[in-house]
């Protein structure tokens, strides 16, 4: 099953840069989420009154307003950075690149926030998977474009929002269940991207075809697909082993950058995605070799580790989801 489930997460997330460059060709960023994030927010409250209410009781405003925060940071400032780098001419790939800098950052930072320890295995996987992401990263650079320099810092601002989101979610004093999480992001988002669209002048979606389709494939996709699946597996499996499956969507997106629009793919994005998978491979080894280890000493891996961490009691397991 966390195969699967890492699998499924790897397509469905690097989708949506795909998604994003479909979209980019018809309409601004903020049009594109504003319609991303509306339609999706009325069906989801309309679930949550109707048919989820027992997943809302003992919630407090607390929590709802620490999901908002969360889904703030994950859904509006990530989503906005890498839109809007895409946008100034970023390739989707290129992008992913940058955003596959995140599992460097996010393991650096478990140890002092979460008081986590990280093994020297796991360690070597990230810097594996950084120099992979540095790979492709060099490919999709000589390739040249079209955007500006700053352009390429852009997607950094949404990273560390991301970073930011994950280990603030891990610090909650209890664990909000998936329907609820996805459900209060989704209309936070809807409501920072109406607004912004309101008040930019572009709240009026386009009448090309090719831009619905960018919005069902963003909805169905990103979303349900990509950012549930994010959440899911950072509760069964861990920060580290999460963010380890990032580094696969830079060269994976490139691949399909390459199938979908005819971007460059040559040998050494092809090595940038050996590289990936063996960090994955390597994290994964290190974290079940890390489940002998001292309590004292143990690696980042159960959703219990992180609450212990955390100073929150392990989630519950639920069923039906």
């Amino acid at each position: 099953m966390n195969v699967l489930l890492s699998t499924a997460f790897v397509l469905t997330w690097s989708s949506g840069f795909i998604g994003a460059k479909l979209g980019a060709g018809s309409a601004s960023a903020v049009t594109v989420l504003m319609w991303r994030f509306l339609p999706l927010a009325v069906v989801l409250g309309l679930v949550a009154a109707l048919c989820a209410r027992a997943s809302w009781r003992g919630l407090t405003v607390r929590d709802l307003g620490r999901q908002a925060a969360v889904g703030a940071l994950s859904q509006s400032g990530y989503l906005l950075t890498v839109y809007y780098a895409i946008q100034l001419g970023v390739s989707s790939g290129t992008t992913a690149l940058i955003d596959g800098t995140q599992p460097l950052v996010a393991g650096a930072l478990a140890g002092p926030l979460l008081g986590h320890y990280v093994s020297r295995t796991q360690w070597v996987g990230l810097v594996l998977g950084v120099s992979g992401v540095v790979i492709v990263t060099a490919a999709d650079v000589s390739g040249g474009g079209d955007a500006t320099w700053w352009a390429y810092l852009v997607p950094f601002l949404g990273m560390f929002s991301l970073v930011a989101a994950t280990f603030l979610d891990r610090r909650a004093p209890r664990a909000v269940g998936p329907a609820v999480s996805l459900t209060v992001h989704c209309v936070t988002s809807a409501v920072v991207f109406t607004g912004l669209a309101l008040a930019t002048g572009a709240a009026t979606p386009p009448a090309e075809a090719s831009f619905w389709t960018a919005i069902g494939w963003l909805v169905a996709l990103s979303t349900f697909g990509g950012y549930g699946l994010y959440w899911l597996i950072l509760r069964r499996s861990g920060v580290t082993q999460v963010n380890t499956l990032m580094f696969l969507m830079a060269p994976v997106t490139a691949l399909w950058g390459a199938l979908m629009f005819g971007e460059p793919f040559g040998p050494q994005t092809m090595a940038g995605l050996a590289v990936g998978l063996a960090a994955v491979i390597v994290v994964r080894w290190g974290a079940r070799a890390g489940g002998g280890a001292s309590r004292t000493r143990r690696a980042i891996t159960p959703v219990a580790e992180v609450s212990r961490a955390s100073g929150s009691p392990a989630p519950r397991a639920r069923t039906g989801r």
